[in-house]
């Protein structure tokens, strides 16, 4: 078994000797390999000396690596023996033998074809690469699905239930992405960014947000909270918080049930003192059934400083997180970013009305979403009320 340099210099021999005049069965005796390995090594050129190439990056495996895999692999050595002889990584050569070799025949594992497997890899790097929206179907249907405010995450999904046969149909998040986000990258409308949770035109990285808090008497911390609520596997807790407008000047309190994320949005006309939203919080808590009201989960805010009269009034426990620890809500941060779509930061949220705030959580709680196995808030919620006994499975937030 030679090593790699070792059948390199062979090779670098034996077209020193075929330029000098020897014949390819002489050249193959003088560097002691067999005429099988010779015609090899001349099959690419049609027997004439090679020119010298350019040295390729080492990312890419070279025509001379393809060369050793294929001599080697003949012999029976295994991957992990290939890997270390041609300097590479098993899984490399793996893929390798995978890709180049025949799909068909019992002697398949031994059909590896290092020639046509670097025109494949040739082929496969050639630049630039067509779009997955040249096809116009696929680019009508992520556009019309943006335009609704679907996540890519969502879309994506949501293709591949529909048209689980159609690989023309299919695109991940990520080429959605970039063909908002990256110029050329795509056929996508310049514009459906804004249709993208953030609104942006470029990414940008997440930052956590300061949130204030003010010390409200007789609170229950979240670590008192009962296990059912925190692996989701009963319903009726929710999570809440406000999302503010400009200047902190208006609000709209928010609401979502754990386990099935279903949305309720609260109006809180004029202010957002804790009489207010004491008040919307109780009409809208007592919409529900008493079995769907079971605890709120909320952070120290002291806009929620009448909770025990909520408590009195609804039976409904409230629990408070941590200072500074908003991922112990994180559904409803989830939601209120999704929410922000809708009601942009630095804008008045007084003008929304009750019946657009409706509007919202409707058109909100009729997105897919994936942690709910691809069904919407809605549906979720529905089964649950006809079918109180069959859990919704739920995951993270």
């Amino acid at each position: 078994m030679w090593s790699k340099d070792a059948l390199v210099q062979k090779r670098e021999r034996f077209w020193v000797l075929v330029a000098g005049g020897s014949t390819s069965s002489a050249a193959c005796d003088a560097v002691g390999v067999d005429r099988r390995t010779g015609r090899r090594w001349r099959q690419p050129t049609g027997g004439r000396v090679p020119l010298p190439k350019p040295k390729l990056s080492g990312r890419y495996l070279s025509v001379e690596e393809r060369v050793q895999i294929a001599d080697l692999h003949l012999t029976g050595t295994s991957m992990r023996m290939i890997a270390v002889e041609v300097g590479r990584s098993a899984g490399t050569i793996s893929r390798e033998l995978a890709r180049g070799g025949s799909k068909t025949g019992p002697r398949a594992r031994t059909r590896y074809a290092p020639y046509a497997a670097q025109k494949q890899a040739e082929h496969r790097g050639r630049r630039p690469k067509g779009s997955k929206f040249d096809h116009p179907e696929l680019a009508s249907l992520v556009q019309a699905k943006l335009c609704v405010k679907w996540s890519p995450e969502q879309i994506s999904d949501h293709l591949a239930v529909v048209f689980p046969d159609r690989q023309e149909m299919r695109v991940s998040p990520e080429t959605i992405y970039q063909a908002l986000y990256v110029q050329g990258r795509g056929h996508l409308r310049a514009d459906l960014h804004q249709h993208l949770r953030t609104g942006r035109a470029i990414r940008r990285p997440r930052r956590p947000a300061a949130k204030n808090s003010g010390k409200i008497p007789d609170m229950i911390m979240i670590s008192q909270r009962p296990a059912e609520v925190a692996d989701r596997a009963v319903p009726g807790h929710w999570e809440g918080d406000l999302i503010l407008g400009s200047n902190c000047r208006s609000a709209i309190a928010t609401l979502v049930e754990r386990q099935t994320r279903f949305t309720m949005l609260v109006h809180l006309p004029g202010d957002h003192n804790a009489i207010t939203v004491r008040d919307g919080l109780l009409a809208t808590i007592k919409t529900l059934p008493e079995r769907l009201a079971k605890s709120l989960t909320w952070d120290q805010g002291t806009e929620l400083a009448q909770h025990k009269q909520i408590t009195l009034a609804t039976k409904m426990a409230i629990y408070f997180c941590d200072p500074h620890s908003p991922w112990q809500r994180g559904t409803n941060e989830n939601t209120n970013g999704l929410l922000r779509q809708y009601f942009p930061k630095g804008t008045d949220l007084s003008i929304h009305s009750p019946e657009r705030l409706l509007e919202v959580a409707t058109e909100l709680n009729n997105r897919p979403r994936k942690t709910l196995g691809g069904i919407t808030p809605a549906q979720a919620m529905q089964r649950l009320l006809s079918n109180p006994e069959k859990p919704i499975v739920a995951t993270t937030a």
